[in-house]
This record gives C-alpha cells, structure tokens and sequence, in this order.
C-alpha cells in the first residue's frame, strides 16, 4: 500500500527513459522529468535540513511552471504540506491567508519576492539562491520514512465568509486514494497531454499535478491571457495536441457561443473533464456534437472531499432529457442525501449531499469551530464514529441512483467556477468607509453578483470593484450594485435576504 505521495515518482528518479520524457511544457520551454525531478531534490533536500518542522504550512508564492511544481515536490519531501498563493490577488488577501497559515516560509523567486516585503514576517525563500545539481537521496527517503498517509499534505484556500479564507487540509491518504479511484473510474492516467487552465490554487491543479508525476502525463501550461480569447485558445490546443482538459464550463460556454469548434475540431481531444459549475445542456451539446470521438465526464465535488466525490460520464440521453446528473460516487467513498431533520431522503426528495470515506479532508487549519461545523458524525450513525462532510448542496438522487445538483443550502456560490461565499463579499463591502451595510445577492441565471448596500450617499460601481478588489480577486467582486437607505429586516432583526433577493433578482 502507498502510503505518501513521493513513493509515487521517487523510484522512478532513476529510470533513465523517464527522466528523458518531457514533464512540463510552458510558453517555449520545455522541462524533462530528470530536471524536474533533480530541482526538486535540491530544494527538498536544502528544506529538511533548514528546517526542522514536519506538518507544517510551507506557501508557494509562484505563477504555474515547472519551477512552482518542483517546489510543491520539495515542500513534500520534507514532510510538510505546501500551499500555493495566487501571484495575482490583492496583497490584502494574500496577507490574511499568511497571518492564518502562519507558514514556516514562503518559497517564491527574485521577480515575485518584492510583493512579499511588506505582508510577511515568514521566512522568504528566494529559488535562485537554492543552487546545486546533486543531492543526497538518502536524505529524503530517511524523512519520507518517518510520514505517515495521515500526515497534512497540502492546503488549498477557498473562500470564508468572514473575510479570511479557509485553508482546507489534505493529507496523503486522500489524494493516494482520489487518483488511485478517479484513474480506475475514469479510465486516465495513460500519458495524457493535459491543456491546464486552472490556477495552481484551484483543486482542479490537484488531478493535473498529480497524472503528470505519477503517471508520465505531460503538463501544458496554457497562458493566462488565452481563456479571454476563445479562438487563440482552440489554436493553442490544437498547436500543443492536446487530448485531456479538466476545466470550469464558463470557458467552454463562450467558445460555443462564439462556435470556434467549426473551425477548430480539436481532433486530437479525448477526455472532456468539467467541474465547479453547471454546464448548460445547449452548450454541452455544442462540445459533444463538434467532439465525436471525446468523452466528456461531468465531475462534483468541494475540495473538502478531495477535489471531487461524483462523477458522471455523459451520454445522447442526458442531452434528449435536458438533465444532467452528477453522478454515482468514486469507489471507496459514500454519500448520504439527508433531509432537514438528518433523515435519510427517499428517491426523488431533496435533501443535503453529506460524504463520507477516505478521500474527506482533515478540517480547515487553524479553524476550529469552522471544521466541526462542516466534519461532523454521521447521524445516521449510533453505533461508531464515522466523520461525514456536509457540502450544503442540495440534490435529490433519481431512480436509477443518479444524483442531480438542485442548488447550495445555505449563501455560498459558483460562480465562473470558483466557490464564493457571499458573506465574504458583504465583510469587505463593509469595511469600506462609505457603505454602511450590504447584502451580496447571485442572479444564477445571468451569473451576476449583486451587492445590495446601505450608505449616506452613492457610491459608484466602479469605486466600489476598485474598494472590494483591494482584497478580494477579480472573480469575486459585484457586477451590479443597488443603494438603499435602510436595509430591510425580518422580525428577528436580520437582514430580510428574501425580500433583497425577490426585489433585485426575482423569485427562484
């Protein structure tokens, strides 16, 4: 039995043939597994005996390459969990993920370090002082011995509705067992040319990274600029031959609304991955249509389960019904769909999606409260303790044991294919001098937010993007705004969201 990632690729280091594959692929440079591999032996190598720490935050403050992969691998040689910060966000935000991660140290280069100066008190590891071509191997297997599958892995940041975000904790066990599953399911892992997309703080990084060392796939860093440009896109999947995307459907939408798979068939795709929001059937159609021979598989999960917990692979007859399931579960995984009073729900009623099964994460770090909340004990359960997730999405599961997503419980969001929570939103619109109270709304049919506030004067949409970005990134910031001068109430003194929602959204 696996029990740490690194046994994966570590007795793959010396097999010659592999180390001359090609590994990475960005812009025009291409990187072979032998480099990867070295690099990240120098760094892991460099970490342990820097540091004594094990289980502890290590944050990775680098754009998607080779570079920044090789130091996830280092951080886990030296058996502490890496967690990879966007170079992009606001300094605010990446300020507060650090104050509650509280990192041992931060690896980054000479070109990103600058952004650091100000926001950290963590040591700052710059790349280009970390030199060296041998390493001893000796070193890393002594401290791989001493991790066990239990063992925090990597922390991957997702929103918080208090204005801090939540870092969700993964240990080995739960990725071993998410890619041992999903390669099984799915049928991947066979050297795939993967066209990554996703940030490297996006779970979806999670499967990408992982088919790229354990199963020689070759991982293509697509330029950040191409997702707004769906026609230079298709050219570059084409260019590259790639044949495995995992991607958000919002992409995926435009280019069939712009229809670039006329002109650009994509011939050589062969898996269609998507997740993290609802892709529509009319342009699901569009893709299957103009992608005969490619299979698209429709993927659910948050990242408290490891990445994803359903899969759903799609045929004609979701298209002629117009619904899409999301799926039965990975092997080695249960869901329970359970109803206001933690009853188990019956074919075709709706109720909260719980998951329990190897694959849950450990909580969130540092955050107490916030994970007992979310982790609890399977109620349907009085005999042993059985630790379940609850997603706060709702579904109903169809007779022939499909589930389908019916929308989220409680405030949290999809939107562009990131988990938002509205809350969020509301805490830093807050915080700003000229609002006096806000309410963050989701028009799910225009896929807009909307912020509702309470200030003395108008305030611009605009002044209020450029006061909400100065923490929160770009996908999360309002897309319309209404002022009011009194926020209304429910008798129990809340903001009464029902009467905002029905008023500047509609009834749903």
């Amino acid at each position: 039995m696996q029990v740490h990632v690194a046994e994966y690729w570590l007795d793959k280091i010396s097999d010659d043939t592999i180390r001359k594959k090609t590994a990475v692929v960005e812009k025009d440079k291409e990187t072979v597994f032998g480099e990867l591999f070295d690099r990240a032996g120098v760094l892991g190598e460099y970490l342990i005996r820097e540091f004594v720490d094990k289980g502890r935050p290590m944050a990775v403050f680098l754009p998607k390459s080779a570079e920044q992969m090789a130091a996830d691998m280092a951080i886990i040689y030296s058996g502490n969990a890496y967690s990879n910060l966007d170079v992009h966000q606001p300094k605010e935000r990446t300020k507060r993920i650090i104050e509650q991660l509280q990192p041992v140290c931060i690896l980054t280069n000479r070109e990103h370090s600058h952004s650091l100066q100000e926001l950290v008190k963590s040591k700052v590891v710059c790349l280009e002082d970390i030199q060296g071509k041998s390493y001893d191997i000796n070193v890393i297997k002594d401290r791989m011995r001493n991790i066990t599958d239990t063992d925090p892995l990597c922390i991957i940041n997702t929103s918080g509705s208090t204005g801090t975000p939540k870092g969700v904790i993964m240990n080995h066990r739960s990725v071993v067992d998410f890619l041992d599953q999903a390669c099984a399911a799915l049928d991947i892992g066979k050297g795939e040319r993967i066209g990554s997309l996703s940030p490297v703080y996006f779970d979806i990084f999670t499967l990408e990274f992982y088919l790229t060392l354990w199963k020689q796939s070759v991982f293509v860093c697509i330029p950040e600029n191409l997702a707004i440009f769906p026609e230079r896109l298709a050219e570059f999947l084409e260019e590259q031959r790639i044949d495995f995307i995992f991607w958000v459907p919002t992409v995926m939408v435009n280019m069939a609304n712009l229809d670039i798979l006329s002109s650009h068939p994509l011939k050589d795709m062969k898996k269609v991955l998507f997740a993290g929001e609802v892709f529509p059937i009319k342009h699901l159609s569009y893709w299957m249509e103009h992608l005969p021979n490619a299979e698209f598989i429709n993927m659910y999960g948050p990242i408290e389960i490891t990445v994803d917990c359903l899969y759903h692979k799609v045929c004609k007859e979701d298209i002629q019904k117009g619904e899409l399931p999301i799926g039965k579960t990975f092997p080695n995984t249960n869901v329970y769909i359970l109803d206001e009073e933690d009853n188990e729900c019956k074919d075709g009623q709706a109720g909260e999606l719980c998951v329990s099964g190897t694959s849950l994460a450990m909580g969130y770090y540092r955050d107490k409260e916030k994970t007992e909340k979310a982790f609890v004990q399977n109620p349907l359960n009085k005999a042993y303790i059985e630790i379940i997730y609850r997603t706060g999405d709702m579904v109903r599961r169809r007779e022939d044991g499909e589930i389908l997503f019916l929308g989220r419980k409680d405030f949290q969001i999809k939107h562009l294919g990131y988990r938002i929570e509205l809350g969020e939103i509301e805490a830093v619109a807050v915080g700003m001098d000229e609002i006096d109270n806000a309410c963050a709304l989701y028009n799910h049919e225009e896929k807009k937010i909307i912020l509702v506030y309470e200030s003395r004067e108008e305030v611009s949409l605009r002044d209020i993007r450029e006061g909400v970005g100065k923490v929160l990134p770009k996908y999360a910031l309002p897309n319309v705004c209404h002022r009011v001068e009194t926020m209304p109430r429910n008798p129990n003194g809340k903001i009464d969201r029902k009467r905002l929602q029905e008023e500047y959204v509609g009834k749903r």
